[in-house]
């Protein structure tokens, strides 16, 4: 519910319980009910809000004024005269979101009602010699042609958010856990999209991200214990506890395609790339269920839909990945366990039932376990959230 309409004790302007203040969480609750349920006329705003008609009008107008809200039609077929209905002025602030990958670098500008607006992807082997030295050129070759297809330019962005494999190093400014795209490294790296970009830039582990998505739109939209295992050429984890992103001391938290299993040694010298969605590896849990160890089980060439269509193979998948669920769940107890990625999508409802009959009678407890069901690529979508939830605090303040 908004804040009441009685103003608070007079302060110092931006202090708790001024009126100016009240005022900016009347305007933030209405501007959120707005991106949740679309348009709305004054009437069902104050319903909502617990406003009175008079302030509740007197806020529209505000927001109006300040570009933030305007009319979209009127709703009929009720007594009296038609009742206005209110949105989000689209145009209110933009936002980029971007996923880099070994093989090149996918950019949405969006809205900030969350339309998307263009979509450019640059093709770019991050191991190549001469893409190590110009990462930020690429990003920014992504993003440009995303804003020339929707009619932008740089000025018009208020946030951009970048999934990659690996994580940043919060002492450090570098990434780790991505041994596979070099040209990522530099400790300046964020200051180098900043400038190239003309906005700040957040760089977030993809798998993250892929979390972020199943939050808002997923499989765990109820849930604020869970964790996503990413099964794909990359294995990792994102944990959620009590509705935040656990990231650990060095932001490697969720790292498991380097857990060490029965089968799987631990790995040394960084070589594998797992913790997101693109790696290989050759230990660890990721050595057992990435996509590329998956087609090898029925003797190589088949496709990932192929093995999963053999039982023997599917069974071996099911008992694989329910090995490294148990140990995730002995240690964080989530309520549920999504699994994403290119395995788990091939394996679908039979990979699911299979590794929930492998964690009965497990002396531990047992989460729900779902796949993903995700459309498109969670990665993307996860950035897009994030970026609009950025955007959206930085627009919607009008303290």
């Amino acid at each position: 519910m908004a804040a009441g309409s009685t103003p608070g004790t007079p302060g110092t302007p931006g202090t708790p319980g001024t009126p100016r203040v009240l005022r900016a969480m009347n305007d933030r609750a209405v501007l959120d009910l707005l991106v949740a349920h679309g348009p709305l006329t004054r009437t069902r705003i104050g319903e909502l809000t617990g406003l009175s008609k008079p302030t509740t009008s007197q806020l529209l107008g505000r927001l109006e004024a300040a570009a933030l809200v305007h009319t979209t039609g009127s709703l009929s077929g009720r007594p009296g005269p038609n009742a206005l209905l209110y949105e989000i002025d689209p145009g209110a602030g933009h936002v980029a979101a971007l996923s880099a990958d070994p093989t090149g670098i996918t950019a949405l500008v969006a809205d900030i009602t969350g339309t998307v607006l263009g979509r450019e992807r640059v093709e770019a082997d991050a191991v190549a010699e001469d893409v190590r030295h110009r990462t930020a050129q690429l990003v920014a070759e992504a993003v440009d042609g995303a804003l020339r297809q929707a009619g932008l330019g740089h000025d018009d962005l208020r946030a951009a958010v970048i999934g990659t494999p690996g994580a940043i190093d919060p002492h450090t400014g570098q990434l780790r856990y991505a041994p596979h795209l070099p040209g990522w490294h530099s400790r300046t790296l964020r200051d180098d999209l900043a400038a190239v970009l003309g906005t700040p830039v957040a760089i977030e582990n993809d798998v993250n991200l892929a979390a972020v998505a199943e939050q808002y739109e997923g499989a765990a939209q109820d849930f604020d214990n869970y964790v996503l295992t990413w099964l794909d050429e990359g294995v990792g984890a994102a944990i959620v506890l009590g509705g935040t992103l656990l990231r650990g001391a060095t932001g490697g938290a969720g790292e498991i395609g380097y857990m060490p299993l029965p089968g799987a040694p631990l790995v040394h010298g960084g070589s594998a790339g797992s913790g997101s969605a693109s790696g290989g590896g050759d230990g660890g849990f990721e050595s057992l269920v990435s996509a590329y160890v998956v087609r090898e089980l029925t003797g190589g060439g088949a496709t990932l839909a192929e093995v999963m269509a053999d039982d023997t193979a599917l069974d071996e998948v099911a008992r694989r990945i329910a090995t490294g669920i148990a140990a995730v769940v002995a240690v964080v107890d989530p309520e549920l366990v999504v699994l994403s990625g290119s395995v788990a999508q091939a394996g679908g409802d039979k990979l699911r039932v299979r590794v929930e009959e492998e964690l009965t009678g497990l002396a531990l407890p047992r989460p729900q376990i779902r796949i993903s069901e995700l459309d498109g690529d969670p990665i993307l979508t996860g950035a897009l959230r994030s970026a609009l939830t950025q955007a959206r605090d930085q627009v919607f303040d009008t303290a």
